[in-house]
């Protein structure tokens, strides 16, 4: 592992900070804190934590010992000054004379000598960076000391590449009680240059940032080079790799760990990869047992669970991977609540968390992961790959080896831990919003606030991605014709394998040709169906196939037009497919209804969209008399009528779970394009 520092780059953080009255010490803490953070190998999502001791003038004008430490949950790659709260030396050190002290006394008594309680928590192991007495400490969960450590005989391995220059921390849950005994092993020899928190991870420390920092780099690289002088070959017999489609075992696992409740389903995220060492991994003779030993370190349960879900389906028929799947799951659960009711003792207030799995090998495909959000589901995959890599060379070292039962199970049901997870209240939360032309005024603030209500947004439309310059930050994108079916199948496979499925369609994408009857052209009539009826149909027909597969309804949006009711002069290419648009919602419901997907539709009228340009509005209320106000607010409330009113009716429909082959005239009043 090579150091990234940069004194100049040091300086440039000290520079940039104390513009912000941010002293120099945290600057730095900040700096090095960055670099780890940025190292997958090192720290992944809110892991590790960093620490630096100072001083500070307080409200009374004494000069105050402080400890900056890192928050709780804080990412380590982006913390910046807000991160990083500061508490009172003198009190946290009193806190070593106490004999004992719970989890919740420890919390909130760091958070009562914390100088300003408007910054989050800090870290849970606060204390154990408070007693060691050096002023900056770093620890990480480095994959190459965890898979140097992970083994039945660790201390041996430490020794051989470290010698007396680390003391060795047993395992011990993070808290109180490590921090002690972590001190208590510094103080037997006060040399040593670091700690190894064995099945945990690594702490360095010095007096000052960069040598700090380079400690961590410098251990890191004694264990690799380690591992790399003994790793011998697990692959025992040569690996076949299936062509099972992944995007519809996504949709399949989708079906299993989403829950039905009351009007709809509580949906879960499914994302797939397949990693580098794929095949190698995947080689192993017994891959169940090789996988299902526990975490690599306490820290990924919350994110991971203590074993990931096998399933071999190398030598299955298309035709059963259904029924082995649901068997699978079915399975992990029923395992996951025996593994819970032999543990309980060890927390009786424990209530049992969701028993699915959070990842699922699948030999002969790849790697699922699974979560509430596309967030959490990523997480859960880069935390999942970090740990089989680390299981992986741990295993091609020696025997890789983790930490009791009980102890996982603690782990996961520490409140500490569960508290940087926090449910969401969004009512579109897990699940998947698809919408076309998404791009056009409709359909981007459709997306808008589609994403705000929690849902993942992937928008479909024509544009080349270069030439967008809207937000798109948290969304996908794909560039696809819709008019052409077999774009369309290519993209539902792309969604399924990221996200797992789809259950919002919003079919929106169009275009308006003005032409009267006597003067419109085969070809004109021909895009205009193109668009704005069959590639609504190729648009829903596939994304239809995957909620029935999904067996978790789900609900269509059509963007239908008042021009289906309510004919416009020279628009008979517009509105003749939009009248048929129509129907097709209804036809979609008399063969649909049964696997309880719902199909509905917005007619709205004159809204400012790529359709409705300024300057077709310009010319258009030119031509009536009027000024471009009174064009647009035309209407019986004499308001005009904006792309977020569709987007809420589309957002009403997508909740209406008692309503389909539902219309809402979002036009501001015209009783001529009204339905009742």
């Amino acid at each position: 592992m090579k150091s990234k520092y940069s004194d100049k780059e040091a300086k440039i953080y000290i520079s940039k900070f104390a513009k912000k009255n941010v002293s120099k010490d945290l600057a730095l803490r900040i700096y090095t804190t960055q670099l780890l953070g940025n190292d997958p190998t090192v720290v992944l999502h809110g892991g590790g934590n960093t620490s630096v001791k100072s001083s500070v003038k307080n409200i009374l004008g004494d000069n105050e010992e402080i400890i900056y430490v890192k928050g709780s949950g804080k990412d380590m790659g982006n913390i910046e000054d807000d991160g990083f709260p500061a508490l009172e030396m003198r009190n946290l050190l009193k806190m070593r004379n106490l004999s004992k002290l719970d989890d919740f006394q420890m919390v909130n008594y760091q958070r009562k000598y914390m100088l300003d309680t408007t910054f989050p928590n800090a870290s849970v192991e606060t204390l154990l960076h408070a007693f060691l007495p050096h002023k900056f400490v770093d620890h990480s969960h480095s994959n190459a000391i965890l898979a140097l450590i992970d083994q039945p005989d660790p201390e041996k391995f430490c020794k051989k590449v470290f010698g007396d220059e680390m003391g060795i921390v047993p395992y011990i849950m993070p808290g109180f009680e490590l921090a002690k005994k972590a001190a208590e092993v510094f103080e037997q020899n006060t040399k040593v240059k670091g700690l190894i928190l064995l099945n945990h991870g690594i702490f360095t420390f010095a007096d000052d940032a960069k040598e700090s920092y380079l400690r961590m780099i410098r251990y890191i690289s004694k264990a690799e080079k380690e591992l790399s002088k003994k790793s011998k070959n697990i692959r025992t017999k040569n690996y076949i790799e299936t062509k099972i489609n992944a995007s519809e075992i996504s949709n399949l696992i989708r079906q299993q760990i989403s829950h039905q409740k009351e009007d709809d389903y509580e949906r879960k995220i499914v994302h797939f990869h397949k990693p580098n060492f794929f095949n190698e991994f995947f080689s192993h003779p017994d891959l169940k047992k090789f996988t299902q030993q526990g975490p690599v370190t306490p820290d990924h349960v919350i994110r991971i669970k203590s074993k990931p879900l096998v399933i071999d389906l190398s030598k299955e028929k298309t035709e059963n991977l259904e029924k082995v799947i649901i068997k699978s799951i079915q399975k992990y659960k029923d395992d996951y609540k025996k593994y819970f009711n032999r543990n309980k003792k060890y927390n009786p207030s424990a209530s049992m968390l969701d028993s699915y799995p959070r990842l699922i090998l699948i030999k002969g495909v790849g790697i699922f992961s699974t979560g509430p959000s596309f967030k959490d589901a990523k997480i859960a995959m880069d935390v999942g790959l970090n740990s089989l890599s680390v299981i992986l060379q741990a295993s091609k070292f020696g025997t890789f080896k983790s930490i009791p039962e009980k102890e996982i199970f603690r782990m996961e049901y520490w409140p500490l831990e569960l508290a940087k997870i926090k449910p969401s209240t969004q009512k579109l939360k897990g699940q998947v919003a698809v919408i076309t032309g998404g791009l056009g005024g409709i359909g981007y603030v459709s997306a808008k606030k589609f994403q705000k209500e929690g849902a993942e947004v992937v928008i479909i439309d024509i544009v080349d991605q270069k030439n967008i310059k809207l937000d798109m930050s948290g969304m996908t994108y794909f560039k696809c014709d819709i008019t052409k079916e077999e774009n369309l199948k290519g993209i539902f496979k792309k969604i399924s394998e990221k996200y797992g499925g789809v259950d919002i369609l919003i079919s929106n994408a169009g275009f308006a040709t003005v032409e009267s009857l006597e003067n419109l052209s085969k070809d004109q009539f021909d895009k205009s169906l193109d668009l704005n009826l069959f590639a609504h149909h190729y648009f829903v027909k596939h994304g239809v196939a995957i909620m029935k597969r999904q067996k978790t309804r789900g609900v269509v949006l059509f963007n239908i037009s008042k021009q289906a009711v309510n004919p416009g002069k020279n628009y008979v290419a517009y509105g003749l497919p939009k009248a048929a648009l129509l129907f097709l919602m209804k036809q979609y419901v008399v063969e649909y209804s049964n696997h309880g997907i719902r199909f509905n539709g917005v007619n709205a009228d004159r809204i400012r969209s790529g359709l409705m340009t300024d300057d077709m509005i310009s010319k258009r209320s030119k031509a009536r008399g009027l000024s471009i106000q009174q064009y647009m607010s035309g209407n019986l409330l004499k308001r005009e009528v904006k792309a977020i009113d569709v987007a809420d009716a589309f957002y009403h429909l997508a909740l209406s779970y008692k309503s389909t082959a539902s219309i809402i005239t979002v036009d501001g009043g015209n009783i001529e394009s009204s339905f009742r």
